[in-house]
C-alpha cells in the first residue's frame, strides 16, 4: 500500500485538527469550577495551590474547624468565600517596632 505525500499531509492535517479540538475541550474542562448558588467551589488541589500549603496542613485546618468544607459525592469542596475568610482570620499584622529606651 503506497500513500503519496499529498494524501499523507492531508491525513496528518486532519489528525492535528482533532488534537486541537481535544486540547480546547480539556483546557475548558480544567478551568471550569463547580458553582452552587452562585458560590464558586474549590477542591483540595485548588486550595493546596492557592495557599501553598501541604495536604496535611489542609487536613489539619479541616479537622480543627478553621476551614469549613463540604462533601459532595465523596469529594471535598470549599467555598471561595470561606477560603477568603480563613485567610483574613489567619493573617497577623506585623507588630510595630518600638524603640528601646537606653
Amino acid at each position: 500500500m503506497n500513500i503519496d505525500r499529498i494524501e499523507f499531509m492531508a491525513w496528518m492535517e486532519r489528525i492535528m485538527e482533532r488534537f486541537d479540538i481535544l486540547m480546547e475541550l480539556v483546557s475548558g474542562a480544567k478551568n471550569q469550577h463547580t458553582i452552587i448558588d452562585g458560590e464558586e467551589l474549590l477542591d483540595n488541589q485548588d486550595i493546596l495551590q492557592m495557599l501553598k500549603i501541604s495536604a496535611r496542613s489542609l487536613q489539619r485546618y479541616r479537622s480543627s474547624g478553621k476551614l469549613p468544607y463540604y462533601t459532595i459525592s465523596g469529594k471535598i469542596y470549599y467555598k471561595l468565600s470561606d477560603v477568603h475568610q480563613f485567610v483574613r482570620e489567619s493573617f497577623t499584622a506585623p507588630m510595630p517596632k518600638t524603640k528601646a529606651n537606653s
